[in-house]
């Protein structure tokens, strides 16, 4: 038997294999799918991040937002916390009433604003800064390290860390009620896939959760509904994850909510800025195709 020439079969094979388009994916094959999974900015992904120019830096609203924050540590030089870790209220008063991010609860009234935790924006731009390394905590006081002050004046390099952080090291089950699960965290960068395709024309929220199940149904027998059925209860937990608590956050879609509760319905549509930023390249055609 001449196992060399068995084994460049078996390789080919499976080149093949990996290399196949899969429907499912959109057309991307398992091995474009495991970068799109693993190395989603990565060069040899098909998503790369673009530079912008500077006004439009300024239509991202979790990056404004948190430069503020930084801003405000840095003139100060430190920020004392409170005995429970979180920023002070007249910090938390200043930085929600830049109108980067609004709470829905509190600009109907529902709720009011207090403490950090009162405002999911607030609380997540101070975890944020610090799981991305722009600050350090000492002795109960909020400081920018070497690295944060060197990143805060390139805005490029700041999105570029503040997306991969909240996309990778921020658990997107935090403080939703659809438990501890990885919809919609996982393959995040395939979502940003489906906008790039399908984002300018206004489509339904359900319209890309389907096509994130078939692409990855695993995932639907991590969640328990308790409403409705698996299907638009695992769509609501996607839906709230990627689009209200991500990618709108970065500005880079618009949200058409019509309704409300149970029965409401989300409309989304990319903005201007998604293209500027997101660059998705096609599936790669295999060879002699």
């Amino acid at each position: 038997m001449d196992l060399k020439k068995i084994q460049k079969q078996l390789d080919k094979v499976m080149e093949e294999e990996n290399n196949r388009s899969i429907p499912e994916f959109e057309g991307y094959s398992p091995l474009e799918m495991h970068k799109i999974l693993h190395f989603t900015f990565a060069p040899e992904s098909p998503i790369k991040l673009q530079k912008l120019n500077a006004s439009d830096y300024q239509m991202i609203p979790m990056l404004n937002q948190i430069k503020f924050l930084t801003d405000l540590i840095q003139k100060a030089g430190e920020i004392k916390l409170t005995n429970k870790g979180f920023l002070p209220t007249r910090v938390v008063s200043e930085l929600y009433h830049q109108g980067f991010l609004k709470d829905e609860h509190i600009e109907l009234g529902i709720s009011k604003l207090y403490k950090e935790t009162d405002s999911l924006a607030v609380n997540l731009t101070r975890i944020i800064v610090q799981l991305a390394g722009l600050t350090k905590k000492r002795k109960g006081k909020i400081s920018l390290t070497k690295g944060g002050e060197e990143m805060i004046g390139d805005d490029f390099r700041l999105l570029q860390s503040i997306l991969e952080t909240f996309a990778t090291k921020f658990n997107w089950a935090y403080c939703d009620g659809f438990g501890d699960n990885h919809i919609g965290q996982l393959g995040y960068g395939f979502s940003l896939i489906l906008l790039s395709k399908y984002g300018a024309e206004k489509r339904l929220d359900s319209f890309y959760a389907e096509k994130y199940f078939k692409a990855y149904p695993q995932l639907l027998g991590q969640i328990t509904p308790r409403f409705g059925t698996l299907e638009s209860y695992s769509a609501r937990c996607y839906s709230l994850r990627t689009f209200e608590r991500f990618i709108y956050y970065f500005g880079l879609i618009s949200i058409d909510k019509q309704g409300m509760g149970l029965h409401s319905k989300e409309y989304i549509t990319k903005t201007n800025l998604f293209d500027k930023l997101i660059n998705v390249r096609p599936p790669k055609r295999p060879s002699g195709t």
